[in-house]
């Protein structure tokens, strides 16, 4: 007789034998091996394993604009909205009615959604000021927290929301657009896996647009965006990060021996507090990085240069990439297609992650982020004393 030893739970060990039933009633005169085999196949094929349930959500503010790509991404399965912490009512009542959610989901305070919800994961929209105050009250809950790049406003910030990570073993992820640039990914596996161009000599990132009052963005972002407590800074941080999670990663995690930076308020009269302009230069042993971010760019722009010992590679955009393996080479130009689910946008890869299918992408991980802010913090420092800051060892 055929072995069904092997078939788990009592559930399974049910359905088999009612299949087996049906089929004998069915067709008595079938052999008995065929009988099993036909049992056997239908029981797997009812006890598949059925799709996970949604990861459950919450949102903490509602002020950071890139919470519209929450707010209206296409149902995929993946995470359900449970609840929404933002005490702005008017902020709320706009956004819930733009995207045909009930009011009900919001709620006063971050501690009144964590504990009326109970979500697995809380993705951060606020100030860069208040992610440690999310992650001071998801943490402790066992919560885990995707927040908006960067990761803190300070490196006093970033390793106090490490600590309570660590120590209460969540994921502390941070999120940027880039992440999920099929173009950068190539990028990395030309350079770092198949060394295309050789070891890496220098980097170059360009991250910006024409400014937040320019694009018109809310005017609840705009608040904080341009506060130089709330943000951190101007420019520097709101597009500098970009450019320090990018080479952390192409460095292999390494951080810069040195930060030198330059700030300049090219629009004093718009942004009075803050920087608008800023380039940041960094130093490794054998390599060099530069970061220029602008809220000046004549458009907006996320693009990658990356120069080995023999030739480049540029990520024009999120689809668009430039190789030159050499001086004799012709460039290739690559027309390259979205990263493979859950890897193409932050929302999925966060259900993946809390559902332990995926690891963390170093792009969004804790490790390298830490390094992230001690880099803008150094550039800050930099900018202002006007001299180079060289990072301890």
């Amino acid at each position: 007789m055929f072995d069904v030893g092997f078939l788990a739970g009592k559930t399974t060990w049910l359905i088999f034998v009612l299949r087996c039933i049906f089929i004998h009633l069915a067709y008595p005169s079938m052999p008995k091996f065929l009988l099993l085999v036909l049992a056997f196949l239908g029981c797997f094929s009812a006890t598949a394993t059925p799709a996970p349930a949604p990861v459950r959500v919450g949102i903490a503010g509602l002020t950071h604009a890139h919470v519209h790509v929450l707010l209206g991404r296409a149902q995929r399965g993946d995470v359900v909205i449970v609840g929404i912490a933002e005490p702005n009512r008017d902020l709320a009542q706009r956004l819930t009615k733009q995207y045909g959610l009930s009011m009900k989901l919001v709620y006063p305070t971050l501690e009144e959604m964590l504990v009326k919800t109970k979500p697995q994961a809380v993705t951060a929209f606020t100030s860069i000021y208040d992610h440690l105050a999310v992650v001071q009250a998801c943490a402790p809950r066992g919560v885990h927290v995707m927040v908006e790049k960067p990761l803190a406003v300070s490196v006093d910030h970033a390793r106090q929301m490490a600590a309570l990570a660590t120590k209460n073993h969540i994921h502390l992820l941070t999120n940027y657009e880039t992440s999920w640039y099929g173009t950068n990914q190539r990028a990395y596996e030309l350079v770092t896996q198949q060394k295309t161009v050789g070891d890496i000599r220098k980097i170059v990132v360009h991250d910006g647009h024409q400014g937040p009052k320019a694009i018109n963005v809310n005017p609840e972002f705009l608040e904080w965006l341009t506060d130089p407590v709330q943000n951190g800074g101007g420019a520097l941080i709101d597009f500098g990060c970009y450019g320090a999670d990018l080479m952390t990663w192409l460095m292999e995690g390494q951080r810069p021996e040195s930060v030198t930076a330059v700030t300049q308020h090219l629009q004093p009269q718009v942004y009075p507090r803050v920087d608008d302009e800023a380039t940041i230069v960094l130093t490794y042993p054998h390599a060099q990085g530069i970061i220029q971010a602008s809220w000046n760019w004549p458009y907006s722009r996320k693009d990658l240069e990356i120069y080995g010992q023999t030739g480049a590679v540029f990520a024009l955009d999120s689809r668009q990439l430039r190789v030159r393996p050499t001086e004799k080479s012709a460039p290739q130009e690559l027309t390259i297609a979205a990263p493979p689910a859950p890897h193409d946008e932050p929302f999925a890869y966060l259900a993946a992650v809390v559902r332990g299918d995926i690891p963390e992408d170093k792009l969004s991980a804790l490790d390298t982020n830490l390094i992230v802010v001690e880099i803008l913090d150094a550039a800050r420092q930099s900018a202002k004393e006007g001299k180079t800051v060289y990072l301890s060892k």
